[in-house]
């Protein structure tokens, strides 16, 4: 069975895993990275991290098309349950298992607001667990912290993680994360978008091979990482 991860661009993926399409923070049409759309992208389930528009922008949209329902937070479940949106509204800690594997809701330190500026929770990463037990840790966007080296104790096959600074961790912070989660393989994301994020990937991967133990893997916006299941 097929697990792999495309990266659409941002901060939004593309996770073929126990046979399903599961689609991270469905960012498209203000999207700059990426010329997908609500309409070309296939998706059987959702995942939204927090409210900010570059996360959720096109989650209801996507959702109308494919029929795919959202996990997410509570409080984020409810805003967009309001707008017909089929949802599973979970908490930090909590884990659902449906057909592609199991999803966790990991902390995650950034803020939360959705984009009519109601109240938008707490911000979250995710840890998917395949069928086979692989795992993924998405951190989505987030600060370092200490905690995600209990994270790490899990077993983490890729770690994909931001790199952009200013609005989440940069290359610095992403380094000590890696070091922090001892993934098997690594992959930077939430970069280049626009000026403010932009990095250098390819010097963040070699510094990641030359401290730690971890495979970096560069992509660019539409390439697949085809993971061993």
């Amino acid at each position: 069975m097929t697990l792999s991860l495309t990266w659409i661009g941002h901060a939004t993926l593309a996770v073929n895993i126990g046979g399903y399409t599961v689609v991270v923070d469905p960012f498209f049409a203000d999207n700059p990275t990426t010329e997908a759309t609500s309409e070309t992208v296939a998706a059987d389930y959702i995942l939204v991290s927090h409210g900010h528009n570059d996360h959720i922008a096109d989650a209801v949209a996507l959702s109308e098309h494919t029929g795919a329902p959202v996990i997410t937070t509570l409080e984020v479940a409810g805003w967009l349950e309001k707008q017909g949106v089929q949802t599973h509204g979970l908490n930090l800690g909590g884990q659902l298992s449906l057909p592609f594997g199991k999803v966790k809701l990991t902390v995650a330190v950034h803020g939360s607001q959705m984009p009519d500026g109601s109240y938008g929770g707490c911000a979250v990463g995710f840890l998917l667990t395949s069928p086979k037990g692989r795992k993924i840790y998405l951190a989505c966007d987030t600060a370092l912290f200490g905690d995600m080296r209990l994270i790490g104790e899990e077993g983490v096959d890729l770690a994909v993680l931001p790199i952009g600074d200013y609005f989440t961790m940069g290359p610095d912070d992403a380094l000590r994360a890696v070091k922090l989660l001892e993934p098997k393989q690594v992959m930077p994301y939430h970069y280049g978008t626009w000026d403010l994020i932009e990095q250098d990937p390819d010097a963040w991967a070699q510094r990641v091979s030359a401290e730690t133990s971890a495979q970096a893997h560069v992509l660019k916006p539409g390439d697949t990482l085809q993971l061993v299941e």
